[in-house]
């Protein structure tokens, strides 16, 4: 019997990174039908209540959020962050299987000759814990695309019990782990525009016609700032911070509706 032990830091922190990977994953995979551009609100705002345009799908937690071949894809960064985060994922479940999965059991089989063949055993075989490898025929789990490598890396970061099925992760292979999950996380919320750098809207302050600047914080929607450029001329109705109106919070949705009127009305 084993004793299942509180996962470290490490642990921790590369499994907050690949959750972070799949609940983007339908965003990104969206997104490569877009053409980039300086928008607002960005993709976070379903997280402030916005309604998204038709056709923003495949969204978090709606299936299938597999990659698949684009012939004519508007949003190359997307296009290729996708590709190597799940290249990278694959192969790197390919790894750790290797050195954590033990192998299908086998069983016997009488056949005419009195002799003994050895085969799979079906059940473990089929075990839904079990990463499956690619074959030139068959792509194994990768047919359940990232979203499930991602939650299999998880469970084997933070040794998540399936019987004797797996070992635990030596601290070298957690280390590749946790900087794998952690560069993806950081491509993903690149190719999304979340990853923290100002942002020049496309369109102007509805009040003033200033410059406005959206601010982000990596993986937070709900900490995004917008900051108008005029300064204490503007007479938008939010507080002054360093002298520049700045909108956040649940503020963030009164700017979005009234930069709606406004283009409404051009």
């Amino acid at each position: 019997m084993t004793t299942q032990t509180a996962p470290d830091a490490v642990a921790t922190e590369a499994a907050a990174d690949l959750a972070a990977v799949r609940e983007q994953w339908g965003d990104l995979l969206a997104a490569i039908g877009r053409p980039p551009r300086a928008e607002w609100p960005p993709r976070d705002s379903r997280a402030l209540g916005a309604v998204p345009e038709p056709g923003d799908a495949p969204a978090v937690g709606r299936l299938p959020l597999v990659l698949r071949e684009h012939p004519a894809p508007a949003n190359l960064t997307a296009l290729d962050a996708a590709a190597t985060t799940e290249r990278e994922f694959f192969e790197l479940c390919d790894t750790v299987a290797a050195a954590v999965q033990r192998p299908v059991r086998r069983v016997p089989v009488p056949v005419i000759s009195q002799r003994t063949r050895w085969i799979s055993e079906p059940t473990d075989r089929n075990d839904p814990a079990r990463w499956t490898y690619a074959a030139p025929t068959d792509p194994g789990s990768r047919t359940y695309g990232l979203h499930w490598a991602a939650v299999w890396l998880e469970g084997r970061a933070l040794a998540e019990e399936s019987g004797d099925l797996f070992t635990p992760v030596r601290p070298v292979l957690l280390d590749e782990i946790t900087a794998t999950a952690r560069r993806a996380r950081q491509r993903v919320e690149r190719a999304l525009g979340r990853d923290g750098r100002p942002t020049a809207l496309d369109r102007p302050c509805p009040y003033c016609r200033g410059q406005l600047t959206a601010h982000t914080r990596s993986g937070d929607p709900m900490a995004a700032t917008v900051v108008c450029a005029t300064g204490s001329a503007c007479t938008a109705p939010v507080l002054l911070d360093h002298g520049r109106r700045t909108w956040q919070g649940a503020e963030l949705v009164g700017l979005y509706v009234a930069m709606e009127a406004a283009q409404r009305q051009v």
